[in-house]
């Protein structure tokens, strides 16, 4: 599949005919859907009225500009001063890094706005079950317009400012999940009762107090019996929500283990729904990269590394095969050497082709601030030589990278960005 090229113009070069991409949460403008081609100046009209300064569209599913034709054909020839390659690169590189910090702003604007709700329907979920079901069904609609939708979706890791804990670990289950749903061509009701899922896997930790809402290997017996009982409140809850049967089955089953040692029923591989097998890998995954105790973290590498290596037995094969193939050897959030000794945070990555994601790259030379995500794909020369603990990195690196504390996902647009000095 071909990514489709977006560029950003300013809100009042808008006009009849071109198709427009609405990086903005789904719940903050009138359209029904965040992707479209203008068809009338009401449309127009409505569009100026959200706020925005620039927005996104894709020249090649936009109508040509009759004005734009015309003014190709100037009834006398009229010199124009030529661009210097060099303020050309400039340039370019100004265009590239506005792009960049908007994609990054827009995921995590969507991610706080989805933190929101989801803290709206855990406060909710009791006295107003019915409602929280609304409110979840609605987000995760939200979500599928993004991964269904006809761009590729890549997976972005945001600044840790971005969620706070209690979202955090759901909201990174939920994406991942959709996402490796996508990859394993489920349908899209089944992609509903995933995200529904998933968003809700540990919507039973509200009951507990919360010094029990985050697994410890310090726990006591007793401790950790109470904390498994969040499995059944969960169960309990999504049954006064009146969520599907394959949502609560999913609820009850995201602890468990195809070779019977999860909690809490000891259930194989053929008592678990193909739902519960992608929640209960990608749970597994997020908690060994975002643990209760931050101390106990491991990176990304480690924890795929981990999942392949040391708990294999325990996930279904052809969803783990899936899952590692979509998220690449080298996840977003990890630290990187490349080819020609440079340390680098891998920041995103493409679902269908992971296995050159982009990267920002130590460049004392240019202000962090003004770092440009590098597609590796558009580098031959270079590639990844291994995978670092954040602590292996040298001070400068450290600072200048500033790898994760804690891993925070969200959708991205898989555009294509050509290198610096390539026409765009």
């Amino acid at each position: 599949m071909t990514d489709i090229h977006t560029q950003f113009i300013d809100i009042s070069q808008l006009r009849i005919g071109m198709f427009i991409y609405l990086d903005m949460g789904w719940m903050d403008h009138p359209f029904p859907v965040s992707s479209f081609e203008i068809r009338n100046q009401a449309q127009i009209a409505t569009l100026r009225s959200l706020g925005l300064e620039r927005i996104r569209y894709a020249p090649a599913k936009s109508a040509p500009d009759p004005d734009a034709i015309a003014a190709a054909i100037p009834a006398t020839p009229v010199p124009v001063a030529t661009e210097s390659p060099k303020a050309a690169e400039a340039r370019q590189r100004r265009e590239m890094l506005a792009e960049q910090h908007a994609s990054l702003l827009a995921c995590e604007r969507q991610f706080g706005q989805a933190s929101q709700t989801f803290k709206r329907v855990t406060e909710i979920a009791h006295a107003q079950p019915l409602i929280a079901k609304e409110q979840t069904e609605a987000l995760i609609q939200g979500f599928l317009a993004g991964v269904l939708g006809e761009e590729e979706a890549a997976i972005r890791l945001l600044s840790e400012k971005a969620g706070e804990k209690t979202s955090l670990h759901s909201i990174n289950v939920t994406v991942i999940s959709l996402l490796l749903g996508k990859a394993m061509q489920l349908s899209k009701p089944e992609m509903l009762e995933l995200g529904i899922g998933a968003l809700l896997h540990d919507i039973g930790k509200i009951e507990l107090p919360d010094r029990l809402r985050w697994p410890d290997e310090q726990f006591s017996s007793v401790e950790r019996q109470l904390y498994h009982g969040h499995v059944l409140h969960g169960v309990n809850l999504a049954r006064k929500m009146a969520l599907s049967p394959s949502a609560m089955l999913l609820i009850a089953q995201h602890h468990e283990y195809v070779d019977g040692s999860g909690y809490p029923g000891h259930i194989l591989a053929d008592k678990m729904s193909a739902l519960s097998r992608i929640v209960s890998l990608v749970n597994r995954y997020d908690n060994l990269c975002n643990p209760g105790n931050p101390a106990m973290a491991i990176t990304p590498h480690e924890a795929l590394s981990q999942i392949f290596t040391q708990n294999k037995a325990q996930f279904h094969t052809p969803t783990m095969t899936a899952f590692i193939r979509m998220m690449g050897i080298y996840p977003p959030g990890s630290v990187v050497q490349l080819t020609d000794d440079s340390f680098a945070l891998v920041v995103s990555v493409n679902s269908t082709r992971p296995i050159k994601p982009r990267v920002m790259i130590h460049n004392p030379a240019i202000p962090r601030d003004d770092a440009l995500v590098i597609n590796l794909e558009h580098e031959p020369q270079l590639g990844i030589r291994r995978s670092l603990k954040p602590l292996q990195l040298p001070k400068a690196a450290y600072d200048y990278l500033s790898p994760r504390k804690r891993l925070c996902y969200f959708f991205e647009r898989g555009m294509e960005i050509p290198p610096i000095g390539e026409a765009p």
